[in-house]
């Protein structure tokens, strides 16, 4: 039995903030139908053609679920819609601002008919103030949030490389909306969730905003070091790789000194006597430090930094990551069913041992719009009329 099965998920979602909270809600075993516009679906599936013709975004985000191909816009798509409503649990929704009311969606009206639905709003900005109604993507998100101005390196800030915003606002969605359901089952009622891409970046600022509270000034480009720590980042070993490495106290300080760099003194240096004199002195440091790698591998560097106990890692490849020993020992890459085979994912992280994560196929557009219109009482007559008229 895993944690949500028997909750029903409706969703009318594209691109990744909710696909991605919804795809984790699948995870733990809710069914979760997915609405999408016929012969174009959820525009995250033209993204790219990476995993063997298929969207790379839309693999990752989309597993476990239904797919049914329905026209909003279409007047009898309303019932549809509607019927679907009537017995779920939550209805997630990122469309542009104001679709969901303009289709009669809004949280006010749908709790008057089914008082105990969830509805999970995911937008840019929020359902109010003035930038509302602003289109947002991730990487606006990315600069609206202030996180552009602490990425990268002087005179070069850099987007992450990943969508941070969308997976930001996708966990809070997710999270809140199980806090929901737990919340319905003390009261009996569903309640509306609003989730803003830039808050949940703004929550993800918190450190960098205090440390330049009151005016003070903001952590410094860095590239890939750490901004405000130091030794904290990636250093060059003698054979041309990259060894990333941090430092977090002073005890770990001193042991750097005597058993990495092999200089004691060092650690007694009152140049570099705290972590704010280090980072004040990270050009120095860093010529000390990357001298006395350069007669050393990285292996050997590694070496001695787990010797020591410092933190260390390998400035991995993508290809690293598909063969890392750790994934593999533990066993954390299984096989899902797309429509152009099977392809590789990773077991969702943290999930309870008593349970096995719901691991079904990527859906094609429209996959189960029959079978779930069948459910819902459609006959084939009608289901084929629906299809004349373009509405699915």
């Amino acid at each position: 039995m895993r944690p949500l099965d028997g909750i029903k998920v409706v969703t009318l979602e594209h691109a990744i903030a909710a696909p991605f909270c919804t795809r984790q809600l699948a995870d733990l075993g809710a069914r979760v139908i997915k609405i999408e516009r016929p012969g174009v679906g959820d525009f995250a599936r033209g993204y790219d053609e990476r995993v063997h013709g298929l969207s790379s975004h839309f693999v990752w985000t989309n597993r476990s679920k239904e797919s049914l191909a329905l026209d909003l816009k279409q007047p009898a798509a309303a019932e549809i819609l509607h019927a679907l409503v009537a017995d779920a649990d939550v209805l997630v929704q990122n469309l542009a601002p104001g679709a969901a009311e303009r289709l009669g969606l809004g949280y006010d009206r749908l709790s008057e008919q089914y008082p105990k639905l969830i509805v999970c709003d995911i937008s840019g900005y929020g359902a109010d103030g003035p930038y509302r109604d602003k289109k947002a993507y991730d990487l606006l998100i990315q600069s609206e949030s202030g996180f552009l101005s602490i990425t990268g390196s002087p005179g070069a800030p850099a987007k992450a490389g990943c969508s941070i915003a969308d997976i930001a606002a996708g966990m809070y969605a997710y999270s809140n909306i199980l806090s929901a359901l737990l919340l319905r089952g003390r009261t009996g009622r569903g309640c509306r969730i609003d989730v803003s891409m830039l808050e949940s970046m703004v929550e993800w600022m918190g450190y960098p905003l205090y440390y330049a509270i009151d005016g003070q000034p903001q952590p410094a480009l860095s590239g890939a070091a750490h901004a405000t720590i130091y030794p904290y980042g990636p250093f060059p070993a003698g054979d041309g790789k990259t060894v990333m490495l941090g430092l977090q106290n002073e005890r770990e300080w001193k042991l750097f000194c005597e058993r990495v760099l092999e200089q004691p003194a060092l650690a007694t240096d009152e140049r570099f006597a705290s972590n704010s004199k280090r980072t004040s002195a990270r050009e120095s440091l860093r010529e000390v430090i990357v001298a006395a790698f350069a007669t050393l591998s990285a292996a050997q560097v590694i070496e001695r930094l787990d010797g020591a106990g410092i933190a260390n890692a390998q400035m991995n490849t993508l290809d690293d990551v598909w063969a890392h020993p750790q994934l593999k020992a533990r066993e954390r890459w299984q096989e899902v069913g797309t429509s152009a085979g099977p392809v590789p994912a990773l077991l969702p992280p943290g999930l309870p041992t008593d349970f096995a994560a719901r691991m079904d196929p990527v859906p094609a557009l429209g996959e189960h719009t029959d079978s779930i219109l069948r459910e819902l009482g459609y006959d084939s007559a009608r289901i084929d009329a629906l299809r004349a008229a373009g509405t699915i």
